[in-house]
């Protein structure tokens, strides 16, 4: 059985360049104290007494910042009003509410009063984007293209991929929208062409996709980003001679584009040229001086490929001034550690400053030490960090507990936390640590004992109350289903936007015997967080409900959705006829 508020792992650091996800748009407001709806439209005459009243509270719940009122108001304003400006104030006070369901009731209803607006079909194609949805997402870039906006498709296929979604059913929506509605004379189809060789490549459709291409360069060979996509699909089917001609002809078209210098230094590498691929990088740092992002990014993209030395070159400028970005010295670390000089790696990945690279580099080192069969030295390293950064002391212990369990020292570990804890009895991340581990081991009473610590001495830490309240329904015991029921109501209350929470909240009510009242709360929940574990509560409570062909359906949506699937495939225990007309 597995939880997700249970502590999550320490991953070692990948060396990839990855690119940023487009997310929502970031509020205007951002000023601690300013209203964060003194930027929304007024609200113009002809409201009632009741109206008015309803209004009022909203508007004095945004002031007071109660936003989650707030937009409830303004949405129980825009039933009577049909308002689009009522519902882009909704909107506005549901993006400080933080409940993501609220937000996306907020921006659904903005979008059915205005239809044609822009801003809601982006803040919806981003919600979509945050909760997994892609076919969803690309559903909302495509009503953008529609009203003849640029929905930016190459890039959001790129993301796909890098995100590791199955581009099979991107490439068929896709395919639809330009069979039955894409126009080769719409202002932005060459986008959705250029998507679409980006997703039939990706599916095994390479011929398709470079015809694709080709009809595109004859018609569009003075776009930029035919190239540069013809280069990135030339560099992934292991083709960079044809990636680094499609890179200078991009050049021709943009000269000094750094997106095309990037791909010649690639290509490259991949031909071994890596004087030719340092002189490409080169350029680009002299057009960026001062670019540190860009030259750690570069740097990276050397490490990727093995050349260790360039990597190197690019990295010593950076530690000879004061400000040393921590993860240079992580990558220098790296470099170190691969070839084969621990101490000189030690020293690097102790100078990673607090930030994000901080704990990777400690879990790093430590790692190697270990496979360097000095657990002790390991050990105390570890313990010399605890003492050097006492803000980050609860995740250093953890961080040792867990690579004691990785290398089979449990009861190790479980001393090391008992004797951290004996010193600082009321470190809520420990005791929750040691909760976890207690319920892994089945030990309930254990569990209960450090949740309850931490919910005495916190009454408002949500995570610990969901914990306990999730568990005891979990198992079941009937006695205490209403109390589970009180802590993860409470949980709820303290966080709403949680879909941990709200799949614990429909959790509680199925067990309670309420299908009914638990069925919305898990839809929410898994539209939020689809993970198998919610999946199988929502296909347990739609089977209960006696919506046998929906459960079925989501069963095996699910299923080749997770891999592996242990939940799903408990559920299929309990309930064989689940297998009924599926493959």
């Amino acid at each position: 059985m597995l939880i997700r508020f249970l502590r999550q792992g320490l991953a070692p650091l990948g060396l990839a360049v990855l690119a940023g996800c487009q997310g929502l748009p970031s509020s205007p407001l951002t000023t601690l104290g300013e209203d964060p709806l003194a930027s929304a439209p007024p609200i113009e005459r002809g409201l009632d007494a009741e109206g008015l009243a309803t209004l009022l509270t909203a508007e004095l719940s945004g002031q007071r910042g109660d936003y989650r009122r707030a937009t409830l108001g303004y949405l129980a304003m825009t039933e009577r009003y049909d308002s689009p400006r009522l519902a882009e104030r909704a909107t506005l006070a549901a993006r400080f509410s933080h409940d993501p369901m609220l937000l996306e009731d907020a921006v659904q209803r903005w979008n059915e009063l205005d239809p044609t607006a822009e801003a809601p079909l982006r803040l919806l194609a981003g919600l979509a984007l945050q909760r997994g949805d892609w076919v969803t997402a690309l559903d909302r870039r495509l009503a953008l293209v529609a009203q003849g906006i640029h929905a930016e498709l190459a890039l959001f296929a790129e993301l796909a991929l890098e995100a590791g979604v199955d581009p099979l059913p991107l490439r068929q929506r896709l395919g639809d929208y330009l069979e039955n509605e894409g126009r080769e004379t719409s202002p932005h189809y060459h986008d959705a062409a250029l998507a679409m060789a980006i997703f039939e490549t990706a599916t095994g459709q390479r011929q398709q996709a470079e015809r694709r291409l080709d009809r595109l360069a004859r018609d569009h060979s003075e776009l930029p980003e035919l190239w540069l996509t013809r280069a990135r699909l030339a560099l992934e089917s292991g083709n960079p001679r044809q990636a680094r001609n499609a890179a200078n002809r991009g050049l021709e078209i943009s000269p000094g584009d750094p997106r095309f210098l990037l791909l010649l230094a690639q290509a490259e590498l991949e031909l071994g040229n890596v004087g030719a691929a340092e002189r490409h990088t080169s350029t680009l740092l002299d057009e960026h001086v001062g670019d540190e992002n860009l030259r750690l990014s570069l740097a990276r993209l050397y490490l990727e490929d093995g050349h260790l030395e360039a990597a190197r070159r690019l990295l010593l400028p950076m530690v000879s001034g004061d400000q040393t970005p921590p993860a240079a010295f992580h990558l220098l670390g790296l470099i170190a550690e691969e070839e084969g000089e621990t101490d000189n790696a030690l020293l690097y990945y102790r100078q990673v400053a607090p930030g994000n690279d901080f704990l990777r580099a400690r879990l790093r080192a430590a790692r190697m030490l270990i496979e360097d069969n000095r657990l002790l030295d390991a050990r105390a390293f570890l313990r010399i960090e605890r003492l050097r950064h006492e803000s980050r002391f609860s995740e250093l212990v953890a961080l040792e507990v867990e690579l004691l369990d990785e290398a089979g020292l449990a009861a190790e570990a479980t001393t090391l936390l008992d004797r951290e804890l004996a010193r600082t009895p009321n470190d809520e991340p420990l005791l929750y640590l040691r909760a976890m581990r207690a319920w892994e081991n089945g030990n309930l009473e254990a569990m209960e004992r450090d949740l309850g610590r931490i919910i005495e001495a916190n009454p408002d830490h949500a995570t610990a109350l969901n914990a306990l309240g999730y568990t005891l329904a979990d198992l079941g015991i009937e006695d205490r289903l209403d109390e589970a029921r009180q802590l993860v109501e409470r949980a709820y209350e303290l966080e709403p936007g949680n879909a941990a929470i709200m799949d614990s909240l429909g959790w509680v009510y199925y067990r309670l015997g309420e299908p009914e009242r638990a069925l919305p709360w898990l839809e929410r929940a898994y539209a939020a967080m689809p993970d198998q574990e919610v999946a199988a509560h929502l296909i347990e409570v739609l089977w209960t409900l006696d919506r046998r062909d929906d459960a079925r359906r989501l069963f095996e949506e699910a299923r080749q959705r997770f891999e592996p699937h242990p939940r799903l495939d408990e559920l299929l225990e309990r309930i064989p006829e689940m297998a009924a007309d599926t493959p």
